[in-house]
Formats: structure tokens, C-alpha cells, sequence
């Protein structure tokens, strides 16, 4: 005797439920954006042919710094985000980069879907920070998905079930891209974050030494340190 099989949406047996698979086709840079932003083509396939009436998709965006090499003058550039390279075997875990809301709409067997990246360029933050640090090649990056599925019944009626919980993929993003995001938007400018007092007292001295842009103030007190 064999147990008849059952939904997992708990509707009763019947045929199999949608289990989306994900794919990255693409990375580009979004030129014209209120802020750096790039973007990826996600396909998002239905191997079954079932339709999709939509999918209300939740993905987190990683960095996975351990699966990449580094050379030397790299590991020197990453020292102040995962200390010495002998210790890297426990430092360089995965790095949060976004966590994005995107919703597919309806389709049967196979959608690309455009997911914006919103690129911040404060180096506090670790993101941003490993990727400035890279001086070519790829980012290993990793994808985690949830979400809901909304879908149509052997009924007609309208069906939900969850995103499998092991849904992720693996994408080596082109370092190229991000740089040409940053680039794009801050052409040959790096971005501090400086506290409130620190600034106040940079902006004197900039009015002090009647000097027009706060480059130009850096510049001018590096040398009078003798640091330029």
C-alpha cells in the first residue's frame, strides 16, 4: 500500500507545486539613476511548464570572499577588513551586500526580471570596501532566495506555497562592473565619512586658508604635515 502523495501547500493530492530554479544572465551598469546603481537579468525558469501568476520574491545579496585568490598587494589592501592573511582561513566569512524586494510578474516557463543594485560608496562599509580592494577579475558572489509563489490550482483557484528555503545560486560578478558604476557617478573621487566635529573643524580650516573644495584642504594640510 503506498501513501497517496500530497501537496505541500496542504490543498490535497494532485499535481506537483511550482519550484522556481534562478539564474544570473547579466551585470551592467544603470546610467541614468538617482543614485550608483547596477543591475542584474535574473532568469527565473519553472522547469514543469505550471503557470505563474507571480512571485513575491525576497533575495539576499552576499559576497563570499572566500572563494576567491589573492595576490599579495591585494591581501595588503584587505588587511584593515579581515586582518592578516594567516588568519584568513576564519576572517573572510560572507559579507552582506543588499537585501532587495523584487516581484516576477506572471509567466510560463522561463522570465528575466531586472534586479537593481544599489552601490554605496562609503567605505565603512565592508561591502563596499572588499569590492574597491579588488583590482580585477571576479566577486564571488552568492544569492539567497524566499518569498511567496502565487500560482493557479488543478481547480483554477488561486494557489500560494513558499520559495524553497535552499533556493541560492553562486554568480562571479565582473569586478569591471562595479568599478564602472563608481566611476560613472563619483569620476576619480573617493567618498569619507567624517563625524560632525571633524568635518566642522575641516571646514574652518578650509575658510582659513581661503581655499575653494575640501580636496584642496586635505591636500593643503597633508603638506603642511609633511604626508602629501
Amino acid at each position: 500500500m503506498t501513501v497517496p502523495e500530497v501537496e505541500r501547500n496542504g490543498h490535497g493530492p494532485t499535481a506537483s507545486i511550482p519550484e522556481p530554479e534562478f539564474a544570473v544572465l547579466d551585470a551592467r551598469t544603470v546610467r541614468h539613476a538617482a543614485a550608483p546603481m547596477l543591475a542584474f537579468d535574473l532568469q527565473v525558469s519553472e522547469p514543469t511548464g505550471r503557470p505563474v501568476y507571480m512571485i513575491a520574491l525576497t533575495i539576499q545579496l552576499m559576497i563570499e570572499p572566500a572563494r576567491r585568490r589573492y595576490d599579495d598587494a591585494t591581501r595588503a589592501r584587505l588587511l584593515e577588513l579581515f586582518g592578516p592573511p594567516e588568519r584568513w582561513a576564519v576572517t573572510t566569512r560572507s559579507l552582506v551586500w543588499s537585501q532587495l524586494d523584487v516581484l516576477v510578474p506572471a509567466f510560463t516557463g522561463t522570465t528575466v526580471v531586472n534586479v537593481p543594485i544599489q552601490c554605496s560608496y562609503d567605505l565603512e562599509l565592508a561591502a563596499a570596501k572588499y569590492l574597491r580592494a579588488l583590482p580585477d577579475g571576479e566577486a564571488p558572489l552568492a544569492m539567497h532566495f524566499n518569498g511567496t509563489i502565487y500560482y493557479p490550482g488543478d481547480d483554477g483557484r488561486l494557489q500560494m506555497v513558499l520559495v524553497p528555503w535552499n533556493k541560492s545560486i553562486d554568480f562571479r560578478m565582473p569586478v569591471s562592473v562595479w568599478r564602472e558604476t563608481i566611476e560613472h557617478y563619483y569620476p576619480n573621487t573617493t567618498w569619507l565619512a567624517l563625524r560632525g566635529q571633524t568635518f566642522d573643524a575641516l571646514q574652518r580650516a578650509k575658510l582659513e586658508r581661503g581655499l575653494a573644495t575640501f580636496d584642496a584642504c586635505v591636500q593643503a594640510l597633508l603638506e603642511e604635515s609633511g604626508h602629501a
